[in-house]
């Protein structure tokens, strides 16, 4: 064999650099199934299901393009992780080198590297041009800095490409950033009737795969019971032509907004489908342009959409691989708590946080607010350890890769890194969940109670928070009213609050 074509399951896409020069006369492709990549954190039900459906239906596609492909399936084989698998495969094969598209984990770069130093294969990994910026470009942005914007890098990257650009070289409507006009709620009377997002009953061969996850996974938390997520290119592009036309209009405005039992409301849900790279960024962007050019979106709702996707997307995956392997042991506010135990079950007192791990446990799925204000600001302010607090956003989510989860999980949610790409750390109390949702009717605690019986683990948190770390707070022009704000309360209240919140921590598995 000349070339060994490594494919991972985020990898899924027939236009991969992988498969440039594919010869099929003496070529192979090679992909693996393979229990480690579900346990070395304890991937959900719902997470493992999407990877390993998408991973078979992409190996039919592979066979339909000729091209010889070995496919290891769960239970056929006894390797557990891909380094065993891919030694024996390179001892049978012999191929003169490996070729990949760059790795989603900088773990699993790592492993395949020293696999095939072992065997004295050669590895050729080859820029992953499904991304807009190369990790080369992002290392020319970051060179010199110690700390970096998003905003500095969206505004670069929507001038490098054209997206959303005048002809005189400025931003479409005047402005780079429509924030403002992006963070409405839904007011008493809530979102009305939300249109819903198209189904994909799961055919026989992701039956097949539910069945597996059952019987090789029948201890993981959640469910997989309600699959109903795109996991071929075809259905992609269904979802996303859905989008564009249902919901984009009203995505910007209500893009922060929560509601009760509404997991999904005008999002767009095609996070998943672009990190196992069944979508192509630019298509989706162009088709977002397209939407505001033809009248069918204003340009608030599509530079919202837009910034996620070339701006906060790229921009994780820059910082990712400028930070590792350091994010994963940051831990700069000395956070050491061990992360309720409830995060895996959705049984909590706390109707927000039951809404948001309910859904997350039962779909996969959360939105950015709910994974940045709801768990990841509680999870923060209770001073949760950021490995265990990773572990778990990589564990329960569709569309988590590890390039895109660790650095919002660990730089964004829990300011771990000490802020070297967010301008703040993100914290709000039970006001502000208040504010955006409905989630505070009916629950048992009280969101403007801040110590004592009744009051809300968010607000009681939150300035509890404030408290601990004050200094830091009180130095940062974004953040010091809320140090003002905690002074206005005394002394002895403020002991309360901190009272309260270290009962409630030693009480947490019961909140």
């Amino acid at each position: 064999m000349r070339h060994l074509v490594l494919v991972l399951g985020d990898q899924l896409n027939l236009s991969s650099v992988a498969f440039e020069g594919f010869d099929a006369a003496q070529d192979g492709v090679w992909m693996a199934e393979v229990p480690e990549e579900s346990t070395h954190v304890p991937s959900t039900k719902m997470r493992t299901a999407i990877f390993l459906s998408a991973m078979r239906h992409f190996a039919q596609a592979v066979t339909r393009e000729r091209m010889p492909l070995e496919y290891l399936k769960l239970g056929t084989h006894a390797f557990a992780s891909i380094g065993e698998a891919l030694s024996d495969a390179l001892r049978r094969c012999r191929p003169a080198a490996v070729i990949m598209a760059e790795a989603g984990e900088w773990r699993l770069e790592q492993l395949i590297a020293k696999t095939c130093s072992d065997a004295g294969v050669r590895l050729v990994v080859r820029d992953d041009l499904h991304f807009m910026a190369s990790r080369a470009e992002f290392a020319d942005f970051a060179r010199g800095k110690q700390r970096l914007l998003m905003e500095n890098f969206y505004r670069h990257m929507r001038a490098k490409h054209q997206v959303l650009m005048d002809p005189a070289g400025q931003p479409a409507g005047g402005r780079w950033n429509f924030d403002e006009e992006n963070r409405g709620a839904f007011g008493r009377d809530g979102p009305g009737r939300v249109p819903a997002p198209p189904s994909f009953e799961p055919d026989a061969l992701t039956r097949e795969v539910l069945a597996d996850v059952e019987t090789h996974f029948a201890t993981h938390y959640g469910s997989a019971a309600a699959f109903d997520w795109p996991v071929t290119r075809e259905q992609a592009l269904i979802a996303l032509d859905d989008f564009m036309q249902h919901r984009l209009q009203d995505f910007g405005r209500f893009q922060d907004a929560m509601w009760t039992d509404q997991p999904f409301l005008y999002h767009g849900l095609l996070s998943s489908s672009l990190n196992l790279k069944l979508l192509n960024p630019r298509e989706v962007i162009d088709a977002a342009v397209a939407c505001w050019r033809s009248g069918k979106a204003p340009i608030e709702a599509v530079e919202g959409f837009v910034r996620q996707i070339l701006g906060w997307r790229e921009f994780m995956r820059g910082v990712y691989w400028w930070r590792m392997p350091h994010l994963l042991e940051a831990n700069a506010l000395a956070h050491h708590e061990a992360l309720p135990s409830w995060y895996w079950t959705g049984d909590v007192g706390m109707n927000c946080m039951r809404q948001a791990i309910g859904q997350t446990l039962r779909t996969g799925y959360a939105h950015h607010i709910q994974r940045l204000m709801v768990t990841g600001n509680f999870a923060l302010t209770f001073g949760a350890a950021p490995v265990q607090v990773h572990a778990w956003y990589l564990s329960v989510y569709v569309d988590a890769v590890e390039w895109v989860e660790l650095p919002n999980t660990v730089g964004m949610s829990l300011y771990a890194d000490g802020g070297r790409f967010v301008s703040k750390p993100y914290i709000a109390g039970g006001a502000y969940i208040r504010r955006m949702s409905n989630y505070c009717d009916g629950c048992r605690y009280q969101p403007g109670v801040r110590s004592g019986a009744g009051a809300c683990p968010m607000t009681v948190m939150y300035w509890d928070f404030v408290a601990r770390h004050e200094p830091l707070l009180k130095a940062n022009p974004r953040t010091v009213m809320m140090t003002r704000n905690l002074q206005r309360f005394g002394a002895e209240e403020v002991a309360a609050i901190r009272r309260t919140a270290g009962a409630m921590r030693e009480r947490s598995d019961l909140l």
